[in-house]
């Protein structure tokens, strides 16, 4: 999208200043013209090398570590899924607060380029440095320092990203770019599987090298965003804005805290199995430890396969008929299904097609779920800051699952296999999560 003065600093075409010349109030209006391709293009392919670069170490990167430090007498192999509980514990707990604080920082940012860019930037600059220390971490509590950091700089980058959407998408377009970012997501996830299968033996460029990638890709993602400068400054933040800057009303906006717990409890439950994927396949599954980053990249292969065809046809039917509520509430209930057959596998035959049945849920969800929650934000013009509060149901979810996965696999089994257990109480979770989004109104 480009600015009729051609000036990052400008107007995005088919947004209005209602009151940059007329006092106070509100800054911008919500997008009316359809999103540009130059903005929509970008948007995409910076989103595919970001997750290349940062869920290759969350989903195999992150297990291989763990599995170095066993390896060389750090810890013992029974504490191998209690580390990976902490480490993802800490990380998820600082993607939570920078996720907020930086949501609410680009809102109110004043700088000449724009309100996003220097955080979107600056931001994947500090998850780079982190994963730098993760890979060359002697020990648990640098790895978890290094994973701590990255994920602070990974959710600055992402809280003012996510926002461009309620920036520049209208709404009679989000399904579909929702549905396409959501595909861009997981072919990054996908991506970022093979390379850390590609280099398991060589974590220095497994961690850092797609990194690099992800700066330059939104490097050049933020020179082609149209990013709105603000007409004013804001005024100064109280400590009360602050500690408000974690809290949407539930009780002003109830749908906005329904589809917040739909969210988070969906989050949940894929995180319950994520997290523990790698020790869930050598010890439940019992695949051989060598062969088990191929297993998880071909499964993840499939997965985003089923994804990508179920979530871009949601996408463009839920613009279609213009609802939103039955994709999302009928893919949770699915992925809640899946997750519980979680227990049954046996083999890996069957793993890769249960990965089908999940691909294929939450193909349907993020294919229209972001739409409906961008419909839902109660104040466009603090997008950052709602969706900032919003990601506080993607990335809370990440603290709790790992730590409560982490206790109640060892409940009845010192091993710590338990995941009859807990996958049946990430499969409840999933279920509250369908049943949260009935109620929403404002949407259909």
């Amino acid at each position: 999208m480009t600015t009729a003065s051609g000036s990052a600093a400008g107007m995005p075409s088919g947004m209005t200043t209602s009151t940059a010349t007329a006092g106070r109030g509100s800054a911008f209006e919500e997008p009316t013209q359809p999103a540009k391709r130059s903005y929509i293009t970008w948007l995409l392919l910076a989103q595919l090398v970001f997750f290349i670069a940062l869920l290759g170490p969350a989903i195999v990167g992150i297990g291989i570590k763990i599995q170095s430090f066993v390896d060389a007498g750090v810890i013992d192999q029974n504490g191998a899924t209690g580390a990976a509980a902490v480490l993802g514990g800490f990380g998820a707990l600082f993607a939570t607060i920078a996720n907020v604080v930086f949501g609410r920082l680009s809102d109110r940012t004043t700088s000449r380029w724009g309100r996003r860019r220097i955080w979107i930037v600056s931001g994947t600059v500090i998850m780079t440095v982190a994963f730098a220390i993760m890979a060359l971490a002697p020990d648990l509590l640098v790895a978890t320092i290094g994973w701590s950091l990255a994920q602070l700089g990974a959710n600055m980058a992402l809280a003012p990203f996510i926002a461009t959407i309620a920036d520049q998408v209208p709404r009679f377009q989000r399904g579909k770019v929702t549905a396409a970012l959501g595909i861009s997501q997981n072919v990054g996830i996908l991506g970022g599987t093979y390379v850390a299968q590609a280099f398991q033996d060589q974590l220095v460029i497994m961690f850092v090298g797609p990194a690099i990638l992800a700066i330059v890709a939104m490097v050049v993602f933020a020179a082609v965003l149209p990013d709105r400068r603000l007409p004013f400054a804001p005024p100064r933040a109280t400590l009360r804005d602050w500690a408000e800057t974690f809290w949407v009303s539930p009780r002003k906006h109830p749908d906005y805290a329904l589809a917040w717990w739909s969210r988070f409890l969906i989050t949940f439950a894929s995180f319950g199995f994520t997290t523990f994927r790698f020790f869930y396949l050598l010890n439940h599954v019992e695949a051989p430890e060598a062969d088990i980053p191929a297993i998880i990249s071909t499964s993840v292969l499939i997965y985003t396969v089923a994804l990508i065809g179920a979530s871009y046809f949601a996408g463009w039917l839920s613009d279609r008929i213009g609802r939103r509520k039955v994709f999302v509430w009928s893919s949770t209930a699915l992925f809640a299904v899946g997750t519980f057959a979680l227990i049954f596998v046996q083999d890996v035959g069957s793993f890769y097609v249960l990965e089908a049945l999940l691909g294929i849920a939450y193909g349907i969800y993020v294919g229209v779920d972001l739409a409906l929650v961008v419909d839902v934000l109660p104040d466009q013009e603090n997008a950052g800051k709602d969706l900032g509060v919003f990601n506080i149901a993607n990335a809370l979810p990440q603290t709790f699952a790992p730590l409560i996965g982490g206790i109640l696999v060892y409940v009845s089994d010192p091993t710590g296999n338990n995941y009859g257990l807990w996958f049946t109480v990430c499969a409840v979770a999933a279920i509250l999560g369908a049943v949260a989004i009935f109620p929403i109104k404002s949407v259909r």
